[in-house]
């Protein structure tokens, strides 16, 4: 921990070489309202490096860290095994301190890793063509509706309940500025998806359809019915995956014709983190790759005949005129991007479908012992590594009393859907290739001892 402290003589004569009175002079700008009067609460004005050290392991102290207990979180963040030589390579000084491949001739490396990247990705999501990554899931989910108004030159984007109401947030948040029109909606606590639904709202003003793929309750839909409606209307068919290892057990979004695939790549090689950084997946079909966002690394020869690789599609602010550009997204995940690729590319296709079968192995079994417990059932006629109980009770206590006896038992819907009665009940289980029998085990007396 570095702590590098300015004395006020150092502040006086940096404040006088830019010729202002205070630093306070330095924010006029941000309204009154919005800034700090006086010190923050409750925290010391300075201190020794010992002491700060001590105070922030005591802070850190009170979570539970998910390696320590029995660990069942999951609703778009998975917690699964990452080989330590993934983070060897990531560590490497020209990749760890790596920016945007201006001069591909001093970038072949970085280059070459988000070709790779690219390459992974599209074939995962059986899709035509990959870019070079985006910030999150959320994040990608949103530019996957942008995008398909550009295409279509409609503003309607339907949603469906089945995709991450954080995803939806962030979608709500950005329409502000836009003007798109969201039909957003919330799911039921059933087996049955909103499919159906979905394919009765779509109409002529309708730019795309989102659903999520397995959706946020764990559900697995066959999405070809819904691509065919969404291309009667000419409209777009957008899937978002927030576990991809799910995609070494189950058919691509791509192979059922969805026209963009967006998703959240955290679960192979990038840890829990506490929320970040992760990465966004982007990936679409060969004739809208001119309206993808973000950038694409291209294959190419030099002047000797020898590959090489360049920036091919850049089409951010960064690179070319604001009103010309279809992202204002001005960087992208790299580190996290050769994270998952370093990853990907230890399994290969025979390793990742081996985790997936281990991983559904594994949730299957839990499902069967979860479902034994007195008041409780499983909603799901189907699920990768995530499936959905139904309480007796609300959830979100259950929840917190099972952390109590420390095991991390799931996601409650209800802190999800904090206004949706109908789903109070429900609880998000997610089960990988990290949990053992006795976590499950663990899980299961622990949830009979709070429902009791």
């Amino acid at each position: 921990m570095r702590y590098l402290p300015l004395s006020q003589t150092d502040r006086e004569q940096m404040l006088g070489v830019i010729g202002a009175g205070s630093v306070d002079d330095l924010f006029v700008d941000v309204p009154a309202a919005a800034r700090l009067d006086g010190a923050i609460a409750d925290l010391p004005n300075h201190a020794s490096e010992l002491s700060v050290e001590r105070q922030l392991g005591a802070m850190a102290r009170k979570n539970l860290v998910a390696g320590e207990v029995p660990f069942f979180l999951g609703a778009g963040a998975y917690r699964h095994h990452v080989p330590a030589s993934v983070d060897h390579i990531i560590q490497r000084g020209e990749f760890l301190t790596s920016y945007t491949p201006y001069q591909p001739e001093i970038a072949q490396g970085t280059l070459q890793v988000l070709f790779e990247f690219q390459t992974q990705v599209a074939r995962l999501f059986g899709c035509d063509v990959a870019n070079a990554s985006m910030y999150d899931g959320s994040t990608a989910c949103w530019e996957a509706i942008t995008m398909a108004r550009r295409v279509t030159k409609r503003a309607k984007a339907i949603l469906s309940g089945g995709l991450h109401p954080h995803y939806v947030s962030v979608a709500n948040t950005m329409a502000k500025f836009t003007g798109d029109v969201l039909d957003t909606r919330v799911p039921e606590l059933s087996a049955e998806t909103d499919t159906q639904n979905l394919i009765e709202a779509i109409d002529d003003d309708t730019s795309c359809v989102v659903v999520q793929y397995p959706d946020i309750l764990g559900r697995i839909d066959d999405l070809s019915a819904l691509a065919e409606a969404c291309h009667a209307r000419k409209a777009l068919l957008v899937a978002v995956v927030t576990e991809p290892v799910a995609l070494g057990a189950i058919r691509s979004p791509g192979e059922m014709g969805a026209d963009i695939v967006v998703g959240e790549g955290q679960s192979i090689g990038v840890g829990l983190q506490f929320g970040g950084p992760y990465v966004g997946l982007f990936a679409c079909s060969e004739k809208l790759v001119r309206q993808m966002p973000g950038r694409l690394t291209g294959q190419t020869v030099d002047a000797e005949g020898k590959r090489g690789f360049v920036l091919t599609l850049s089409t951010r602010e960064q690179h070319i005129r604001r009103e010309k550009a279809t992202s204002n997204i001005c960087t992208s995940s790299v580190l996290c991007a050769l994270a998952w690729t370093a990853h990907m590319t230890l399994l290969g296709e025979k390793g990742l479908r081996q985790l997936a079968a281990l991983n559904h192995a594994k949730a299957v079994a839990a499902a069967e012992r979860l479902a034994k417990v007195p008041g409780v059932s499983v909603i799901n006629d189907s699920f990768f590594n995530e499936f959905t109980l139904r309480l007796p009770k609300e959830a979100r206590p259950a929840v917190r009393a099972m952390a109590e006896r420390g095991v991390l038992g799931g996601v409650s819907l209800g802190r999800l859907y904090p206004d949706a009665a109908g789903l109070q009940n429900g609880l998000v289980v997610a089960v990988t290739e990290t949990v053992t029998d006795e976590d499950v085990e663990a899980l299961s007396v622990a949830l009979e001892e709070v429902l009791a």
